[in-house]
């Protein structure tokens, strides 16, 4: 609810990274690892800001942020498939309205 993400191992209680305030304070509403590259995740959070964080290029701060600020995202997927090679990776977007959106990630944050 404040922003925090917090990376755990499965065999340790204690995260092995922990950012605080990842989002400037908002509530994460959705957080999921890219299906693709294993060192991606995307982060919605409440007030439709999506967050790219790419470990391997960055471990302190998101490489990439995209806003929406004139609609209400309160959902968020990501489609791929992660046995091919291709790199293709979408994120999948679902608004207060009903309507879904379908984005399809540059491929530097989508190839194995």
């Amino acid at each position: 609810s404040d922003g925090s993400i917090r990376l755990h191992q499965m065999t340790s209680e204690y995260p092995l990274m922990q950012w605080n305030d990842s989002t400037n304070g908002q509530a994460i509403i959705a957080l999921q690892w890219a299906l693709t590259r294993p060192a991606v995740f995307f982060v919605l959070d409440a007030s439709s800001n999506i967050y790219i964080w790419d470990l391997l290029e960055n471990d302190l701060l998101p490489v990439a942020k995209q806003t929406f600020p004139s609609e209400n995202i309160v959902s968020m997927t990501l489609l791929g498939e992660p046995e091919k090679p291709n790199g293709l990776l979408g994120i999948v977007l679902a608004k207060e309205s009903g309507q879904i959106d379908v984005q399809y990630v540059k491929k530097k944050w989508a190839l194995p």
